[in-house]
């Protein structure tokens, strides 16, 4: 499913099977997640460098060819490829351990094609074994969802009360890690979102409200999910001094203005990047030992527009994924 122009749904296309490049596995994809950066990407909000472009960074597949020697994937083995695809490894802040800020960076179905699609091709080396307890279908939001909550998560401290503000894919993943580590998670939904608030109770919130309501007791950090920027400063006046606010969409609404009183007092404003290597090897040995669940609604690939469409509407509750047609009746289960 090719997106041709931002703004425009995308279309079926037949493409030759890729053929993987030195150092490169051809991934036969098995789910691949909708991320909220894919209606980001599609509705040109973010503009990809090259057109026509297939989407898709969220991928769980089968190695169906390699050319990675020395990679410990092999053919047969079942990966995630992440939004990360590609850094120098030479510039400043790869220089300082900061390979989400490459200033060279390519990244999944945004510098490369993705994956909605039957294959696709990635770098052996930004690819992530998944633990066999997970299903192709619960694992693909893991690859950004996971990821880059773990990222936020990791970014808010030691916060022993967190307010989560978006309780969507990486919400309610996040939510179940939080309550792992003995933390209380305060979920914020949309206003009037009965259905979600009692889907973050389900899921150990001690309380869920709408995103306009102040949680029962100030925080000590909240991470953003929801890519509303007049979230910012209501997160800030329910932090405690010295607390944190964790924006950790890749883009967001405009932030109105706000008293410097909000911020006084030490609070933190701060905002996550993209992932490293790191953050998924440590993130795929947690889930490998703490059960998380995540509830995913599957769409034929063909099906793409609609998933798209039903992010964009708010109708997704947890996540959502792209299973190639003729797999979709088998594609959840263990592997």
């Amino acid at each position: 499913m090719e997106l041709e122009r931002a703004g425009a749904p995308l279309r079926a296309r037949e493409r030759p099977l890729p053929e993987p490049g030195p150092g490169e596995l051809r991934i036969e994809v098995l789910a691949c997640g909708v991320c909220r950066t894919d209606l980001h990407i599609a509705d040109g909000e973010l503009r990809p460098p090259r057109l026509p472009l297939v989407p898709g960074h969220e991928i769980v597949g089968r190695v169906s060819a390699s050319r990675a020697p020395d990679s410990s994937l092999r053919e047969g083995d079942r990966v995630g490829v992440p939004w990360l695809a590609w850094t120098c490894g030479s510039c400043a802040p790869c220089a300082r351990g900061q390979e989400n800020l490459c200033e060279r960076a390519r990244f999944t179905g945004f510098s490369v094609d993705g994956g909605y699609a039957g294959a696709c091709v990635a770098d052996a080396r930004y690819c992530f074994a998944i633990p066999g307890r997970c299903g192709d279908l619960e694992a693909a939001p893991l690859l950004c969802a996971g990821l880059i909550g773990f990222r936020s998560l990791r970014m808010a401290g030691d916060a022993g009360r967190l307010g989560i503000y978006g309780f969507g894919a990486a919400g309610h993943i996040v939510a179940q890690v939080a309550r792992a580590q003995r933390r209380e998670v305060l979920a914020f939904t949309r206003p009037g979102d009965a259905e979600g608030q009692a889907f973050a109770r389900e899921l150990g919130a001690v309380w869920a409200g709408g995103s306009d309501e102040r949680p029962p007791e100030l925080l000590d950090a909240a991470i953003l999910y929801a890519p509303v920027g007049a979230l910012v400063p209501a997160a800030l006046r329910a932090v405690r001094p010295g607390g944190r606010v964790v924006c950790a969409g890749i883009h967001m609404s405009d932030i109105p203005s706000f008293p410097y009183a909000d911020l006084w007092e030490e609070r933190q404003l701060v905002s996550v990047a993209n992932l490293t290597r790191d953050d998924g090897e440590a993130f795929f040995e947690l889930v490998a030992s703490t059960p998380i669940e995540t509830r995913v609604r599957p769409f034929a690939l063909s099906a793409a527009n609609d998933a798209l469409d039903a992010l964009r509407a708010g109708q997704i509750q947890g996540a959502a994924a792209l299973v190639p047609d003729a797999r979709l009746a088998s594609a959840s289960g263990p592997a």
